[in-house]
């Protein structure tokens, strides 16, 4: 890679970082406060990061991600933000793990879904409306499922006692938690991956 590129693509990681701490800290547009837990369309620009510029500058933003959510979940709390802050009463270390590695994630595994298919169809421009969606969909469940699944783990009890359930009945509300959201994210990610990510794609220089 010549520098024009490295810096064209060091610009281009710099812009995604920017509208990622936009959209964390405009109110209602990066994460939406849904009382129970906060829906987020954050991880868009992450997965359009991860795929045009590759894993490791992903995992970059995918940090940015997860810092943006530490943040958000300590001084402008939700029922769930224990699971994502050790600050808020509630929270512990394994906060921490929630709010990072799904995040980070969110940049390093779209991209390889995005070169499978991609390897799949043989390099074809055409594949890229297939690859392209289902990169932001992998990218999208990979937040939820990952985030969901570890506070059933690690926060059991501690969600139990914020919805006032019982124990047995957490994982049913964490499915529905999944479905409600992630559902809709994943469905948004795809749209969007794919409108965004043919337009950025020729920045790219890691295909």
């Amino acid at each position: 890679m010549n520098t024009s590129s490295k810096t064209r693509n060091m610009v281009l990681t710099a812009v995604i970082a920017a509208i990622i701490i936009l959209m964390a800290f405009v109110p209602y547009v990066g994460y939406i406060n849904l009382v129970v837990i906060k829906a987020t369309l954050i991880h868009v620009p992450v997965i359009i990061g991860s795929v045009i510029l590759g894993p490791k500058k992903g995992a970059f933003l995918g940090f940015i991600f997860g810092l943006t959510s530490l943040i958000n979940n300590t001084f402008n709390p939700s029922l769930l933000s224990f699971a994502f802050s050790p600050f808020y009463s509630g929270g512990n270390l394994w906060s921490i793990v929630i709010c990072f590695v799904p995040r980070i994630l969110v940049g390093v595994i779209p991209y390889f879904v995005y070169k499978g298919f991609m390897k799949l169809g043989r390099g074809k421009k055409t594949m890229e409306y297939v690859a392209l969606p289902v990169a932001g969909v992998a990218g999208a469940f990979t937040n939820t499922l990952l985030v969901m699944n570890l506070i059933y783990f690690c926060f059991v009890d501690q969600f139990a006692a914020a919805k006032e359930i019982a124990v047995s009945a957490v994982y049913q509300v964490i499915l529905g938690i999944i479905v409600a959201n992630g559902v809709p994210e994943a469905i948004v990610a795809a749209v969007l991956t794919l409108a965004l990510g043919k337009v950025l794609l020729h920045f790219s220089y890691n295909r």
